[in-house]
Formats: structure tokens, C-alpha cells, sequence
């Protein structure tokens, strides 16, 4: 269970340091994970990510101490708010009223409780997977950038935007690439294209990414499309990784594509995710997981 213990223990640091300035990268740290997996597990776990948890903690706090009889600047700036009006703004969004009136009316506000993460087995579902050693290859693909608040929506969006342009004739969406962030950890890039090998000339927008050798876990998803494997990446952070032997890597991940109909109830993809053995660890694979 260390992964939920990981979590668990990035939830302790944000709590113990509500009213100080906090990165992705220096929770990430904290619990010994990559801030793009903390984000990706932090979101899917949570429903939220790990910025919107913050913010509804701090609020709840500010609501608590307005009140109380705390002022509206004091609190404003205890909780990182640049001045009383941005502050009242997101007040007034989350409590539904403005630090004002609480002051006045003393009116009901909303709580938001610390979380707990915890791991819990039901249903007896099997989560299939095979482990895959896959030399290094490349992808050309069209890439855009998303936020952990949007990429559910936008990249099934950024799918109909590229079918409809017709670019799929150009360049197959035979596979789909998170990209990991360079630069700022809470945007990322996701590409869509196909092997480089299928294409003779580079259309215009289109970059070429290079995919590592790695040893993969591999998760077939049946079903149409986004719901379902939006549903198995949730699995995958949910069941498989709390309970097994190996942890992610930080590199690229990938959907394959399959043709056919995306909406069919049959319809076949995969999600590859790079991995490695925990070290430490007293689960052990397989030799024949091993192709």
C-alpha cells in the first residue's frame, strides 16, 4: 500500500502548510513521487486536483475564521490572496457568500474536510495486464497543451477537432501520447499521430516524438470511447498500483488505437505506462510476465 501512503502523506504536508506557498514539484517531492504522477493519481483518486484541494481547504479555513471575527485582509493574506477583492471573489464562489456578509449575517458556510485516502477491495474485478519490453520508437504527431482541470473534457475534444479536420487521413490517430512536463508540472502536452514509419512526409504542425525503450504494463480496454478508458486509467491508479510490485516511471504514457468504430461497445485500445520494479518491494514478477 505504499502508494496510497504516498498520497496520503502528500495530503499531511499541504494540510501542515495551508497558510505558506505550495508547488506541485515540492509536494511531489515530499512524498518521493513525480509531479506529473502525483497530479494524474491526486486527480483520479480525489476527483480534484491537488490546487483545487488547496483551495477549498484554505476557504473552509477563512470561512471558519471570518466567522469568528478574523479581518478580511489578514485572512485574505494568511491564505496567499494578492488583496481583500481577489479573496472575496473566491469567497463568495465557494461559500456561496461574501466574507461581508458573514460578517453581518453570520450566515451558513460550507465545510471542506481533510482527506484520507484509503484503499478499499470490492467486487472481485480482475484488472488485466501484461508486462511488455518494447524497443524505442517514434511517434509524429500534433500535440496540445492541457491542465490537470481540463484534459478530461479537452483531449477527448482535441480528438473530434483532429477527426473532423480530416487530419486522420494525413496522419492515423493510431496512437495517443502524454507527454511528460518539462517545464511547469501542472500543463502537460498529449500528442495524437501514428508511427513514424507509415508517414513519408511531415504535414505542417506536426513534431516528431521520441518514445524510450521501456519494459511497459499493458491494459486492454474494451469498450467505447472516452468513458471507458477514462474509467481504466482510474482503475489502473485505484486498484493496480496500490497493490503490486512495480511503480511508474516518469516518461511518456500511451493510449493505442485500434480501427474501427470508438463509440462501439467492442471497440479495443490499450494503455501502456512505462514501469520499473520497486525496489524493496516483496511482490516479485514473473519471468514469463516477460515476452
Amino acid at each position: 500500500m505504499e502508494w496510497t501512503a504516498a498520497l496520503n502523506k502528500a495530503i499531511r504536508y499541504m494540510e501542515s502548510h495551508l497558510s505558506q506557498p505550495l508547488t506541485v514539484e515540492e509536494i511531489a517531492r515530499e512524498c518521493s513521487l513525480s509531479p506529473s504522477h502525483f497530479q494524474r493519481a491526486f486527480s483520479l483518486l480525489t476527483g480534484m486536483t491537488p490546487g483545487e484541494y488547496l483551495r477549498s481547504r484554505r476557504l473552509s479555513l477563512a470561512g471558519e475564521e471570518i466567522l469568528s471575527g478574523a479581518s478580511v485582509l489578514d485572512t485574505a493574506l494568511r491564505y496567499g490572496y494578492e488583496s481583500p477583492e481577489s479573496f472575496s471573489k473566491a469567497f463568495r464562489r465557494f461559500h456561496g457568500v461574501s466574507p461581508q456578509g458573514v460578517k453581518k449575517t453570520g450566515a451558513a458556510l460550507r465545510a471542506f474536510s481533510p482527506l484520507q485516502l484509503k484503499v478499499t477491495l470490492e467486487g472481485g474485478k480482475k484488472l488485466i495486464y501484461k508486462l511488455q519490453k518494447k524497443p524505442a520508437f517514434s511517434i509524429l504527431a500534433l500535440t496540445r497543451s492541457f491542465s490537470w482541470e481540463n484534459n478530461f473534457s479537452g483531449i477527448p475534444t482535441f480528438w473530434d477537432e483532429y477527426l473532423a479536420a480530416g487530419l486522420g487521413e494525413q496522419v492515423p490517430g493510431q496512437f495517443g501520447v502524454c507527454l511528460p512536463p518539462s517545464h511547469e508540472a501542472s500543463h502537460w502536452e498529449y500528442g495524437i499521430g501514428c508511427e513514424q514509419s507509415l508517414i513519408v512526409s511531415r504535414p505542417k504542425g506536426f513534431r516528431l516524438l521520441s518514445i524510450p525503450a521501456h519494459t511497459w504494463a499493458v491494459f486492454p480496454c474494451r469498450g467505447s470511447l472516452p468513458q471507458t478508458m477514462q474509467s481504466l486509467w482510474k482503475q489502473i491508479y485505484s486498484e493496480w498500483l496500490p497493490q503490486t510490485g512495480y511503480e511508474f516511471l516518469p516518461d511518456c504514457e500511451v493510449e493505442l488505437y485500434t480501427e474501427g468504430d470508438a463509440a462501439d461497445p467492442s471497440y479495443y485500445s490499450e494503455i501502456w505506462i512505462p514501469i520499473k520494479e520497486r525496489s524493496g518491494d516483496p511482490h516479485k514478477k514473473r519471468k514469463e510476465d516477460l515476452p
